[in-house]
C-alpha cells in the first residue's frame, strides 16, 4: 500500500508542477455560490452539460454499428436494437437524453431570464448560451432523420420545405440543406456529417467559452438578495457543497433517463419509402411543435404575403430580439415598470409555447 501511495504522490507532483492542480483546487474551494430559494435553478445548467456528455458517450457507441445510407441506416439500427446486447438500451438512452437535454436547456434559459442573470457583465454569457440553444435544436433536427424511418423522412421533408419557401434564396437554401431538390441519400449524408462531426466540434468550443465566462464572472445573485446587507447574503462553497448537490441532480437525471428507456422504449418504426404517401399524423419533435402549430393556424395569405412567410419572419425576428435581450433591456431595478413589463413578456412567451404545444398534440 505504501509503494502505491508513493507512486501516486510522485504522479500528482509531476502533474501539479505543470498545471498547478493545487491552485485550481484552492480556487474552487474559495469560490462561492449564492444560496437562496432560487438556487435550485442553478443546477439545470449543469444537468444540461451532463446530458450533453451522455449524448456524446452513447453517440460514440451507436457509431460502432450505425451505417449511414438509404439502404443501410434503418437496417443497421434494426440490427443494433434486436441483435446487439443492450443495443436497444444505448439507443433509447441516446434518444431520451436528447429530449431531456432540450427540456433542461429550455428551463435553464427561462430561469436565467426570470432571475435577470443576463445583466451586466453577463451579456456574453447569455449570448453564448443562446448559441448553445440553437445548436441543441440543430442537433435534434439533424439527428431526427438518421434512423431513416417513415416518420423521420416525411417530418424532415416538411421541415426543410420551410427553407424553400423563403423568397429569392429559397431554392438555394433548399438545395444546400437537402443536397438536391428532394430528401434523398445526399440529405442523409449531410445530416449525418452535421450531427456527428460539425455540430459536436462547434458545440464543444462554444460550451468551453460559456463555461469560461461563467467561471470568470461567477453566478448571478437573485434580485431578492442584492439589496440585503452583505452579512445577510447567504452563500455556499462551490467545492464541495455545490458540486455534491450538482452531482445528486446528475444521478437523478440518469435515473429518469434509465426509467424512460426501460419502460418507454423509443420505437424504430417502418423504413422510409420516398414513393409512399405521407402517413397521417406527421409532426415534428415536441420542441418544434409550437412553431409548427402556429404556422398551421395562420391564414394562407396575410395581405399580399403568404401567411407561412409572415410567421417565419416573426419567429426569426423574435429569436433575434431574444438573442440581443441584454443589450435592449437595460434593467433599471427591482419593481420598476420596465422590469415588470419584461417579466410579463417572458410569462407570455412561456404560456404561448405551452399552449401551442398542447394544441398541436391535441389536434394531431
Amino acid at each position: 500500500m505504501l509503494p502505491l501511495k508513493k507512486h501516486y504522490d510522485q504522479l500528482y507532483g509531476w502533474v501539479n508542477d505543470r498545471v498547478d492542480v493545487d491552485g485550481i483546487i484552492s480556487f474552487l474551494k474559495h469560490k462561492e455560490v449564492p444560496a437562496s430559494s432560487a438556487s435550485i435553478w442553478y443546477y439545470f445548467g449543469g444537468v444540461s452539460l451532463f446530458l450533453f456528455m451522455v449524448q456524446a458517450v452513447t453517440g460514440i457507441l451507436l457509431l460502432v454499428y450505425y451505417r449511414p445510407g438509404p439502404d443501410s441506416s434503418f437496417e443497421s439500427l434494426k440490427f443494433l436494437v434486436s441483435e446487439v446486447h443492450f443495443g436497444w438500451l444505448v439507443r433509447d438512452i441516446h434518444s431520451w437524453s436528447a429530449n431531456l437535454m432540450v427540456f433542461c436547456v429550455f428551463v435553464h434559459m427561462f430561469s436565467v431570464f426570470f432571475l435577470k442573470s443576463y445583466r451586466n457583465p453577463r451579456e456574453m454569457t447569455w449570448m453564448s448560451g443562446m448559441v448553445l440553444l440553437i445548436l441543441t435544436f440543430t442537433f435534434g433536427f439533424s439527428g431526427y432523420l438518421l434512423p431513416w424511418n417513415e416518420l423521420a423522412f416525411f417530418a424532415t421533408k416538411v421541415g426543410t420545405d420551410m427553407a424553400g419557401s423563403v423568397p429569392v434564396i429559397g431554392d438555394f437554401m433548399l438545395t444546400l440543406v437537402r443536397g438536391g431538390s428532394d430528401v434523398t441519400g445526399a440529405t442523409l449524408g449531410r445530416f449525418f456529417g452535421l450531427h456527428v462531426a460539425i455540430l459536436p466540434g462547434i458545440t464543444t468550443m462554444v460550451l468551453a467559452l460559456h463555461l469560461f465566462l461563467l467561471q470568470r464572472q461567477g453566478m448571478s445573485k437573485p434580485m431578492s438578495m442584492e439589496n440585503l446587507p452583505p452579512d445577510q447574503q447567504k452563500v455556499m462553497p462551490f467545492l464541495p457543497n455545490f458540486v455534491l448537490r450538482e452531482f445528486m441532480f446528475w444521478m437523478f437525471a440518469l435515473a429518469v433517463i434509465n426509467f424512460l428507456a426501460v419502460f418507454f422504449p423509443w420505437e424504430l418504426g417502418s423504413k422510409a419509402d420516398a414513393f409512399a404517401p405521407a402517413p397521417a399524423g406527421i409532426k415534428p419533435e415536441w420542441y418544434f411543435m409550437f412553431m409548427f402549430q402556429t404556422l398551421k393556424m395562420l391564414p394562407a395569405h396575410i395581405g399580399p404575403i403568404e401567411g407561412e412567410l409572415v410567421g417565419l419572419a416573426v419567429f426569426n425576428l423574435g429569436a433575434l430580439a431574444w438573442f440581443f435581450l441584454p443589450l435592449w433591456d437595460k434593467w433599471s431595478g427591482t419593481g420598476s415598470p420596465k422590469a415588470g413589463l419584461i417579466t410579463l413578456m417572458g410569462i407570455a412567451i412561456v404560456g404561448f409555447i405551452v399552449i401551442m404545444t398542447a394544441v398541436g398534440y391535441a389536434v394531431s
